[in-house]
């Protein structure tokens, strides 16, 4: 008999300890070269010039056709999709019972009754099993990341972004590109093959996400690479894709809040115990074995701005009582952590040189060694003030940086705060290796950290 997470959580003890101790390695970008020349200058392109990505390979895709299609979408998303005409994209947004996030995935709207879920698992599941078991009237067709998958894509996926992007594709398309809105969709001819293509960028430059049929990949993507030549265009690894989230502000990985709750059991059950849900490693300095502690309102990630009361959706009710509350304003705020040059120095060379054990190792140019990050962020005296999420090195800032979630009086730019790096419960996972927890200074700015992002960017979005 196939298990499931509810059978994985039962046989480990508790979801936290299922997930502390899975010896699953943390999520990466699958068959994607890790670097094309080096992470550090293909960071630097994006800000300086043009880059290209590969998004073929560590994303899933749902495909979602029928009469209620729109009616599954709107009956799971906080966010309205009222106003969501073909040929633009949208931020799926789902919450839990209990107005926790589950997760968010960008939504395409190809046809009248057709739409295109692509993005990590956790909403993309939920959205899936909604399909299956909510009695709608829809058809899906679904295809997993190339960890998962046997075989090619169905569909390839490039993004061309960064201050040179729109010479690169005016080069690649014959013509100037169509001015769209963001999100907005388009279609045109490369490399003798139709594209679709969506108005967008990831590190808060304007940009175009490009999609078609596998079959025609090396056509397009050939002819996108000698349309960069003339203008330097860079390629971008896998090693460096993860960090433009640090620049963008976005939270890529909060921890799915669906371990818990009686109505999310159906859910649970519905899941294998092969699922990214169930064997992605859990890790960081903030240790708790109440896995609702990890869980994440969608006001404490910035996305209040886009929640509507004006449908009815799976938590609605919960997040109606936390604006009673109250909690927008009160809740923590999503920040960016710049952490302070000289003690990461210091921590980073215990780790490889001084008197065993050191520091925790910090993978570059992502320092995280699980798949969902919890670091405490605290004050001098040691007081709990903030999570800290997702953590890497960025060339740009020359700095190590950090996603994190603040309490009100402590989120303000250039407030000092101390991150705690490395595990004092140490973990059974495999790249945990014997260390000591240390401090490191940071200092809080906004999220996103560049102003083009914060202003000009999100205007547009």
């Amino acid at each position: 008999m196939t298990k499931n997470l509810d059978d994985a959580i039962a046989e480990a003890g508790s979801a936290h300890k299922l997930l502390w101790d899975s010896p699953a390695p943390p999520a990466v970008v699958p068959r994607v070269v890790p670097e094309f020349s080096n992470w550090r200058d293909e960071q630097l392109s994006w800000r300086t010039n043009a880059v290209i990505f590969d998004q073929s390979h560590h994303m899933a895709d749902l495909n979602i056709k029928g009469p209620d299609a729109k009616k599954l979408i709107s009956d799971l998303a906080v966010n309205s999709v009222e106003k969501f005409p073909v040929d633009t994209a949208k931020q799926f947004i789902a919450v839990n019972h209990d107005g926790y996030v589950i997760g968010d995935n960008i939504l395409f709207h190809l046809e009248e009754d057709e739409y295109q879920a692509v993005g990590i698992p956790p909403s993309i599941n939920w959205l899936h099993f909604h399909a299956e078991t909510g009695g709608y009237d829809v058809r899906v067709w679904r295809d997993d990341n190339s960890l998962y998958r046997s075989g090619d894509p169905v569909v390839y996926r490039f993004q061309v972004q960064g201050p040179g992007a729109m010479d690169v594709m005016k080069e690649a398309i014959g013509s100037e590109p169509p001015k769209l809105k963001f999100f907005g969709m388009t279609r045109f001819t490369i490399g003798g093959k139709e594209v679709r293509a969506l108005r967008h960028g990831m590190a808060g430059e304007p940009g175009f996400e490009m999609w078609g049929p596998w079959e025609d990949v090396d056509a397009v993507h050939g002819a996108l690479l000698k349309a960069g030549e003339k203008f330097g265009m860079v390629q971008v690894g896998a090693r460096a894709y993860h960090t433009n989230a640090l620049e963008s502000g976005w939270q890529p990985r909060p921890l799915p809040a669906i371990y818990t709750g009686e109505k999310m059991a159906d859910f649970r059950r519905w899941l294998q115990d092969s699922a990214y849900e169930a064997t992605s490693p859990l890790g960081g300095s903030y240790y708790s074995q109440n896995i609702e502690d990890y869980y994440i309102t969608p006001f404490e990630l910035d996305y209040g701005r886009v929640v509507r009361f004006d449908h009815d959706f799976v938590g609605r009710e919960a997040l109606e009582r936390m604006v009673e509350e109250g909690l927008p304003e009160k809740g923590r705020k999503k920040v960016t952590l710049v952490w302070n040059n000289e003690d990461m120095t210091e921590a980073f060379g215990s780790a490889l040189f001084g008197p065993a054990p050191g520091a925790k190792f910090f993978n570059l140019p992502m320092a995280l060694y699980d798949t969902f990050h919890y670091d405490q962020v605290q004050t001098a005296n040691g007081q709990q003030v903030g999570l800290s999420l997702w953590t890497g090195y960025s060339a740009n800032e020359r700095a190590m940086l950090s996603l994190a979630h603040m309490e009100p009086e402590f989120a303000e730019p250039g407030t000092e705060v101390t991150v705690v790096w490395g595990e004092e419960t140490r973990s059974k996972k495999s790249q945990v290796e014997d260390h000591v927890q240390v401090k490191i200074r940071a200092t809080v700015q906004p999220a996103p950290l560049t102003e083009y992002a914060r202003t000009v960017y999100r205007a547009d979005s």
